[in-house]
C-alpha cells in the first residue's frame, strides 16, 4: 500500500486564508487497532463553517488545533477491519476529512449505498448540506404554501437546495441572490427560480426590491451583512428568517455595519432563528426519506464542483471561501 497523504493547519489565518495557511504533509498508512476501521477516502468536503474553526475565537465548535490534520465531511472505502459489520469494500460515510487514510471506529463511521444514489451526494445534497436547507427551510422558517422566499447565497451547496425545495413545497415565488451572471442564469433556467440576482452589479436591497415588490415572507441567510439588511427591509409582516451561516464577514478583520435596520424586526414582528444543523442529525433518516426520491427523479438538481487530489484541498477551499463553486464543493481524492 502506497503512503498517505494530510492536510494540517500551519497558521491561524488574519483575514482571508492564503496557501500557506496549510501544510500538505506524506506520512505512512496508518494501521487499525482492534475495534478501528481502516478507511480510504474517496470524497472530501469542503464547507464555509471551516473558515471558523480556523480561528481560536470561541465559537460552536472547537477550533483545528495548530500542526494537526484538519477534518470534515468524507465518503469512503474500508480497506481493512477488525470489526463485525464492516468489510473491505463497504462504503461509510465518516469527518476525518482532509486526508487519504483514516483510522475510525463503528460509531464514527455509517454505511452508505453508492447503488442508491452517487457517492458523493452523501457530502452534499443527500449530506449534512442538503440536511442544513431542508431542516433551515421547513422547520426553523417553517415554509407554508404561497410564501414568497428569498435565499443569499443561492448558488452554493445549501441555497440552490433551498430554493428548490421552496418551489417543490409550494412557495409562491422564489428569488435568489448570486455572485456571476452565469450562477443568475443557472438559478432561475435549470433550478426554476422564479428570478435571481447579482449581488454584484447594485444594491442589494434594490435589487431585491424589484424582485419581491410585493415584499418577501421567508429568508433563509446564508451571507449576513447587506443582503440580511435588504431582507428585514423587504420583509412582510411575521416574515420569518433562518439562519445559516454569514459567510460575508466569515474573513473579515473590522465588524461589519450592516444590518442597520434591526428596529424593523419590532414593527414587523419578525421571527429570526440561528440554527447548526448538528442539532438535528436525529432528522437525517425523515430528511433522506422525503428528499431521495426527489433526487432520484430528477426534480431536484444539484451540482458539484470538484477538485482533483487531496493535496488541493486549501486550494478548493480558498475557492469556495470566494465563490468559485456552483453547488457543493468536494475534493475527490
Amino acid at each position: 500500500m502506497s503512503g498517505a497523504t494530510e492536510v494540517r493547519l500551519a497558521a491561524r489565518p488574519e483575514g482571508t486564508p492564503k496557501p500557506s495557511d496549510f501544510d500538505v504533509v506524506a506520512t505512512d498508512v496508518p494501521r487499525p487497532a482492534p475495534g478501528q476501521l481502516l478507511v480510504r477516502n474517496l470524497w472530501v468536503s469542503v464547507d464555509p463553517y471551516m473558515r471558523g474553526r480556523m480561528s481560536e475565537a470561541k465559537s460552536y465548535a472547537e477550533p483545528y488545533a495548530l500542526g494537526k490534520v484538519m477534518h470534515g465531511g468524507a465518503v469512503g472505502e474500508v480497506v481493512e477491519s477488525t470489526v463485525d459489520g464492516y468489510a473491505p469494500g463497504d462504503t461509510v460515510l465518516h469527518m476525518k476529512g482532509w486526508r487519504t487514510h483514516a483510522v475510525l471506529t463503528p460509531d464514527q463511521a455509517s454505511k452508505v449505498d453508492g447503488s442508491v444514489a452517487p457517492l458523493s451526494t452523501y457530502l452534499g445534497v443527500l449530506g449534512m448540506t442538503g440536511l442544513t436547507a431542508w431542516i433551515g427551510l421547513l422547520d426553523r422558517a417553517s415554509l407554508r404554501a404561497g410564501d414568497t422566499v428569498f435565499v443569499s447565497g443561492a448558488a452554493g451547496a445549501v441555497g440552490s437546495v433551498v430554493g428548490q425545495l421552496a418551489k417543490l413545497k409550494g412557495a409562491g415565488r422564489v428569488i435568489g441572490s448570486a455572485g456571476s451572471a452565469e450562477k443568475v442564469r443557472w438559478l432561475t433556467e435549470d433550478l426554476g427560480f422564479d428570478a435571481a440576482f447579482n449581488y454584484k452589479d447594485g444594491p442589494v436591497a434594490g435589487q431585491l426590491r424589484d424582485a419581491a415588490p410585493d415584499g418577501i415572507d421567508v429568508y433563509f441567510d446564508n451571507v449576513g451583512g447587506e443582503h440580511l439588511e435588504a431582507a428585514i427591509d423587504s420583509a412582510n409582516l411575521h416574515a420569518r428568517f433562518a439562519v445559516c451561516g454569514m459567510i460575508s464577514g466569515y474573513n473579515a478583520t473590522e465588524p461589519n455595519p450592516a444590518p442597520r435596520n434591526l428596529m424593523q424586526i419590532v414593527g414587523k414582528r419578525l421571527r429570526i432563528q440561528g440554527f447548526l444543523v448538528g442539532d438535528h442529525y436525529d432528522r437525517h433518516a425523515d430528511f433522506v426519506a422525503d428528499v431521495a426520491p426527489l433526487v432520484a427523479s430528477g426534480s431536484l438538481r444539484y451540482s458539484e464542483t470538484v477538485v482533483e487530489g487531496i493535496e488541493n484541498a486549501p486550494k478548493a477551499f480558498l475557492d469556495m471561501l470566494a465563490g468559485a463553486n456552483t453547488g457543493k464543493m468536494l475534493v475527490r481524492v
